[in-house]
């Protein structure tokens, strides 16, 4: 099966439809999936749930599918960044559904290892909780969660090869390995496309087994930087005074 495709267009191709639940990767803007989310947007598919850590920020990764209102409802456990995800949500406009974020995380992990619900001592005797079974375990409380299962994944890695198995590099190993096996399709964008075999078996963190179609990012694609924030260092003392003893 021909897994590697010419644009993220053909990538999704037959795979939207509206009021699907689609989950996104990242943590903030970094390993998002940038130019699948671009395709979404520019397919005019509407009314969809959107599992992700966050919104991305203004007019960036999610931040596109939120100004052409093509998102229902978010599933995150943060979105402080994004002001027009504040303001939809404040007009009435944007369902959502918050989770702490190691909650959010096992939802999706367990989803992908077929588990259907769990018990968590987080979020006890809060808003969390509420309208969710409780259970004692060993004297103390836990709340049910269920776990989450999407109709489609999109995932961002540094390296692929054209069997689908994936490697991510530093940040962008968040939340793309767990979502990349709790959906019905997976489809992954990444840096660097290799042929079968040049990949290191110890080194791949998501089997090709869980990706069903992949594109390569372009020459010259962009990674965005949410913050960019940089330390001054003092400047190195000179003269032999300084030097060690």
């Amino acid at each position: 099966m021909r897994k590697v495709h010419k644009d993220a267009k053909d990538a999704l191709a037959g795979l939207l439809k509206d009021g699907m639940t689609v989950m996104s990767g990242g943590f903030g803007i970094s390993g998002i999936p940038s130019l699948l989310i671009e395709a979404i947007r520019d397919s005019g598919v509407k009314g969809l749930t959107v599992i992700s850590n966050n919104a991305g920020i203004d007019g960036v990764g999610l931040g596109m599918l939120l100004e052409t209102r093509q998102i229902r409802k978010m599933i995150s456990s943060y979105v402080g960044e994004n002001a027009t995800f504040a303001k939809q949500y404040l007009a009435g406009e944007l369902e959502i559904e918050f989770n702490p974020q190691g909650t959010l995380a096992e939802r999706i992990r367990s989803g992908g290892a077929g588990i259907p619900a769990f018990f968590t001592k987080t979020g006890v005797g809060t808003a969390v909780a509420e309208g969710k079974e409780t259970r004692d375990f060993d004297g103390e409380a836990y709340v049910m969660e269920r776990t989450l299962f999407a109709d489609l994944a999109i995932v961002h890695a540094y390296m692929g090869d054209h069997e689908g198995n994936l490697v991510y590099r530093k940040t962008a190993r968040n939340f793309n390995p767990i979502m990349a096996t709790a959906a019905k399709v997976t489809v992954a964008q990444v840096e660097h496309l290799v042929r079968p075999g040049e990949l290191e078996a110890d080194h791949i963190h998501t089997p090709g087994i869980f990706v069903k179609r992949l594109v390569a990012c372009p020459p010259g694609f962009e990674k965005r930087i949410e913050q960019r924030t940089v330390r001054k260092h003092p400047a190195p003392a000179a003269g032999p005074d300084h030097l060690p003893r």
